[in-house]
């Protein structure tokens, strides 16, 4: 079959490998959406993962359609929909360093329990919106980890998908008013579509001053002046002077959460993020949230369809890789498999 995989720095290839066989305890599963990650970019640029470096299959944003059920295997059936845990495959991570990658015509789930790696969808929810699963994940973990209470204040850095995914998130857990800044006006008006209740471009607008007039003045004793009420800041965005402004304008008390990657090291005034107590919480990947995400998707799938701009087939995989990794030249691209 055909896998698309790193084959050295800066390049992906197509490659024809085995087709994977299902044991007793196994479920093949045939391919129908893999999202673009950047951090599929990340994994080219670097020539793959250790130890399959100039061998890395690519693709861990999956929705799956399953083709063979092995008998000792309960509780799922030839032709169901299904997401998959793609941090839970007993062969490696799906796409990012193990055996196996979602831009490939099959995957084989070894050890297989529903609940654990698998998790089965209506069939009526689109191929291209299931692949928001793990992404959204990632997105509701970095929620979580900022502990968010009802009545919160927040903004988000970045409409980027995990932005997005974040908005509706703290959505979710009750916050009262999320703010989106960005710099792209298409991506402010989808955040706007998606349910933020204001954005901000920072390339027009003082991401100081504007979050004051939203969110109050939240100056105190040992932070005078005039600073926002914002309670919590999400870095989508992965630019240095996201936690830097943030350190500089934070209320006392305030959450920094940082789920972008940043590529570079970036400096920050601890002094005076002494004095405002700003708590540092950091994200990656999905403890928990895997599964908890499903619910809402299938509840609110026209809403997280929003979040996908380019679909392109399996066929195009190269090009939608390429595509993704283009700065600015599309928001979340998802292969189809025909």
């Amino acid at each position: 079959m055909r896998s698309v995989h790193v084959t050295a720095p800066d390049t992906t290839a197509w490659v024809d490998v085995d087709q994977p066989v299902a044991g007793p305890a196994d479920v093949l599963l045939r391919m129908r959406a893999c999202g673009i990650c950047g951090s599929d970019a990340l994994y080219t640029a670097n020539g793959g993962i250790p130890p399959r470096q100039g061998a890395t299959p690519l693709g861990h944003e999956p929705a799956a359609e399953v083709v063979e059920v092995g008998a000792d295997v309960t509780g799922i059936a030839v032709g169901d929909h299904v997401v998959i845990n793609t941090m839970a495959l007993t062969d490696g991570l799906l796409g990012s360093g193990g055996a196996q990658g979602g831009l490939s015509e099959y995957v084989v789930i070894k050890d297989a329990q529903v609940g654990r790696q698998l998790r089965t969808i209506p069939k009526e929810i689109p191929w291209e919106v299931a692949a928001l699963n793990e992404p959204m994940a990632v997105a509701y973990h970095a929620v979580n980890r900022t502990q968010p209470r009802p009545g919160a204040k927040v903004v988000v850095f970045g409409a980027g998908p995990i932005g997005l995914g974040a908005v509706l998130g703290y959505k979710r857990r009750g916050a009262a008013h999320v703010v989106v800044v960005d710099i792209l006006p298409s991506r402010l008006d989808k955040a706007l579509q998606v349910g933020a209740d204001a954005v901000i471009n920072s390339a027009q607008e003082d991401v100081a001053a504007r979050p004051v007039e939203l969110h109050g003045d939240g100056a105190t004793v040992f932070n005078r002046g005039v600073r926002p009420g914002t309670d919590i800041y999400l870095d989508a965005a992965g630019a240095p002077v996201v936690p830097q402004t943030v350190a500089r304008i934070a209320k006392h008390g305030a959450t920094l959460g940082i789920v972008a990657v940043h590529k570079k090291p970036v400096e920050l005034d601890l002094g005076g993020i002494l004095t405002s107590e700003l708590n540092l919480v950091w994200s990656m990947g999905y403890p928990t949230e895997i599964f908890e995400v499903t619910d809402d998707i299938i509840a609110n799938w026209r809403r997280y369809a929003l979040i996908v701009s380019d679909t392109l087939p399996f066929e195009k995989a190269l090009d939608a890789l390429e595509l993704a990794r283009t700065p600015g030249a599309a928001d979340k691209v998802v292969v189809t498999f025909g």
